[in-house]
């Protein structure tokens, strides 16, 4: 840009073609690079740091694409602008780039206030939606373009430059004979006379309707980005509050009534997913009941975040009320099939479903769609044959059979989910909890025997969560 010290200035040469040349090569292998990065960017709508990724990555490549063009221009140099008059503008109108070029976007200007004549480059035509077979407008007409609102912005940066010299800096929208609003970035100087008088004003105005639009775009989705993480930190807090609040706390033995010297040794274990901060609709409990007897339930219901975990809340509620009221576990789980299927946001669930009666040591069970427990004795463990059960939510009506299993002092009982090994392979957690058998024998309470399954599956890509509730029958 000319300075405004004096219009006798001599303007700069342009640097060597070479220079410029690799540059531009530089700035183009950049732009097939970020246009790798923007393709290979995952965008199906639905994820809100996918569409900032993305946003971002078209901001880059508009930049990368003005970056490109400025520097074409600086290896050729100022386009010639036309001459101003009526007898220039019938002999030859300004020719313009072709339309969506990298050069069609910025064009010069210069604004005599001598003679007041105006002289245009091709692209300014462009630019600003004019005939280039009309002629310039001069800076008194220049604001006829603009949008209203805009109009006293431009009559400042203009009074101020030619008044005060101060450079011009500052955009404004212009309204196209299409109807189209295109923004404008313009920068000028003024050149002095040798009096120091403003003798014109030299501006460069370039097309950034693109650029602030990917801008709007990357600005718009960081915010959905914040809001989206700001929404699931909250959830995720009340999901695990609720979870806290639900699931018991204890740890250590439970001394059954009827049986003076004999205890019920309970331990559990919570194992998020490790993929996946969101928490899930997996439950244990363990609940002493009215009668003597003991319940024991592991569970998991469909889903992640407040509404599995209410819902797994709901459900718990539901068997320890059932449970306390002497509902046997096949019966509860047929009603607790009723309430998920009444439920509004349908859901699926399976859980385990165990009754044990300290009196005469039976284990009453009742499964949906879930993992049978594990019977560890004597350095050996086996899974108990498993009645019929169907998910729970999967179908109206679900009958529910019942099993019975007779246990004995120093029997160990594993009862876990489906999410302890990596794609829900429950035979093969199965077969790890089984080969745990001699190391359960020699562990000397649930807790060690917890801490062993947590060693076992505690490093394990899991994509869901998972639990062990461990009950261990001493004297």
């Amino acid at each position: 840009m000319p300075s405004h010290l004096s219009a006798d200035h001599p303007a700069a040469q342009p640097p060597g073609r070479g220079s410029v040349d690799a540059l531009i090569s530089q700035a183009r292998r950049l732009k097939g690079d970020v246009d790798a990065v923007r393709r290979d960017a995952q965008e199906d709508g639905s994820d809100p740091q996918g569409r900032w990724q993305r946003a971002l990555c078209d901001l880059a490549l508009h930049q990368l694409n003005d970056l490109d063009e400025h520097l074409a221009q600086l290896r050729d140099g100022p386009s010639v602008p036309a001459p101003a008059g009526p007898a220039a503008t019938e002999q030859s109108a300004p020719t313009a780039p072709r339309r969506g070029s990298l050069l069609s976007r910025v064009g010069s200007a210069e604004w005599n206030l001598l003679t007041d004549e105006a002289s245009w480059s091709g692209e300014l035509y462009q630019i600003l939606g004019r005939d280039p077979a009309a002629p310039p407008l001069t800076l008194d007409e220049l604001p006829a373009l603009v949008l209203d609102e805009d109009r006293p912005k431009l009559t400042s940066m203009v009074t101020d430059c030619l008044v005060d010299a101060r450079p011009i800096d500052g955009e404004f929208r212009v309204l196209h004979p299409d109807g189209s609003v295109r923004t404008v970035h313009m920068m000028g100087e003024p050149v002095l006379d040798t009096d120091g008088s403003t003798a014109s004003m030299w501006a460069v105005l370039r097309d950034v309707s693109e650029l602030r639009r990917s801008q709007r775009a990357v600005s718009e989705t960081r915010d959905s980005l914040q809001r989206h993480r700001h929404r699931a930190q909250t959830e995720h807090r009340l999901a695990v509050e609720l979870q806290e609040a639900v699931l018991p706390p204890w740890r250590g033995s439970l001394r059954l009534p009827q049986q003076g010297t004999e205890t019920l040794d309970l331990a559990a274990h919570y194992l998020p997913s490790s993929t996946s901060a969101l928490i899930g609709g997996t439950w244990y409990d363990a609940l002493q009941l009215a009668d003597g007897d003991m319940l024991l339930s592991v569970g998991d219901l469909t889903g992640h975040g407040v509404a599995a975990t209410s819902g797994m809340a709901t459900l718990l509620g539901a068997v320890r009320g059932m449970a306390m009221a002497g509902t046997g576990p096949g019966q509860l789980l047929s009603w607790l099939n009723q309430l998920l299927d009444a439920t509004v946001q349908p859901a699926l669930g399976s859980t385990v479903c165990c009754r044990y009666r300290p009196e005469t040591r039976t284990l009453t069970w009742a499964q949906a769609g879930h993992p049978a427990p594990l019977l560890f004795r004597d350095g050996t463990g086996r899974r108990l044959s498993a009645p019929d059960g169907v998910l729970l939510g999967a179908t109206s009506g679900a009958v529910y059979e019942q099993a019975e299993e007779a246990l004995e002092a120093g029997d160990l009982l594993v009862l876990h989910t489906d999410g302890l090994m990596p794609g829900q392979d429950s035979a093969e957690a199965v077969n790890r909890l089984l080969d745990l058998a001699p190391r359960f024998g020699e562990a000397g309470t649930a807790q060690d025997c917890v801490r062993l399954v947590v060693e076992e599956f505690g490093g394990t890509e899991r994509a869901d969560d998972a639990c062990v509730l461990i009950a261990k029958l001493t004297n």
